[in-house]
């Protein structure tokens, strides 16, 4: 992919987030190209979820701009609001699905709010569609969130977040709480779907596995900024203090597939 801004999807310049006295981020500016699959990393309290609640136009920043699909993330008008959500798909920690719904109820409620011209049978056909996509049997159609594994609600929340066909789609932290074989599985699964059905992905991760074996790209968030965004054999040569312990430690050897070194 071309490196200039002239093929990004989100385009973020000078955001400044504060809670109180506490500055999440100052100057922050960050480009998502069209078709890549962005993996967001940093250390505790460096703001990712803020990041991107701000991009999803959940919260309102200080200062700063955001463009999400050529459209004014920060408007206040009903119709751009309209225009991102549509083309947007989110899967939030374990899911957040819906307790009292079954999975197709869930996958259903963007479509219920957003097409809701359309039949019953044609909602319950797009929500079984979209189940099978993300992976599930059919019979997790009719089940209930508490009647899944962690893994599985994972994947009814992907269901969801593609309801809408959507081009963008937001990962925030996907296997967090996955054994190392569901970890990959969902890794593959988000892969392929990103390559059949052409999406742009914004990922938060702390898991290396993960950045190692499907980002194209990775952004780091330190000093309240993003202080590179580049591919994986950039960043690790980036000369900055977190960066070098995050990317050179025993954990990203292993996700490197290097062999562990020995004590002198």
């Amino acid at each position: 992919m071309a490196d200039t801004s002239d093929d990004a999807i989100i385009q973020v310049r000078g955001l400044v987030n504060r809670f109180g006295e506490q500055v999440v981020h100052d100057g922050l500016d960050l480009d998502v190209r069209r078709g890549e699959i962005l993996g967001v990393v940093g250390g505790s309290g460096t703001g990712k979820s803020v990041l991107m609640r701000a991009i999803l136009g959940l919260r309102a920043p200080q200062a700063g701009s955001i463009r999400v699909l050529d459209t004014d993330a920060l408007s206040e008008d009903p119709q751009a609001r309209l225009h991102i959500e549509r083309n947007t798909g989110v899967l939030f920690q374990d899911g957040a699905l819906f307790s009292s719904l079954t999975v197709g109820e869930n996958v259903q409620v963007p479509l219920k709010e957003h097409h809701g011209e359309l039949p019953d049978s044609w909602r319950y056909e797009l929500a079984l569609l979209k189940i099978k996509l993300a992976g599930l049997p059919a019979d997790a159609l009719n089940k209930l969130p508490a009647q899944l594994s962690g893994g599985m609600r994972k994947r009814a929340g992907l269901a969801r977040a593609l309801a809408l066909d959507p081009p963008l789609l937001f990962l925030d932290e996907p296997t967090a709480g996955l054994d190392p074989i569901g970890a990959a599985a969902f890794d593959r699964l988000i892969k392929t779907l990103q390559e059949a059905l052409g999406l742009t992905v914004f990922l938060i991760t702390h898991d290396l596995d993960t950045l190692y074996a499907i980002c194209d790209r990775v952004a780091v968030l330190a000093d309240r900024k993003v202080v590179i965004t580049a591919p994986l054999a950039e960043v690790e040569r980036f000369d900055h203090p977190w960066v070098q312990e995050y990317f050179h430690g025993p954990r990203a050897r292993a996700a490197r597939g290097e062999p562990e070194q020995e004590e002198a």
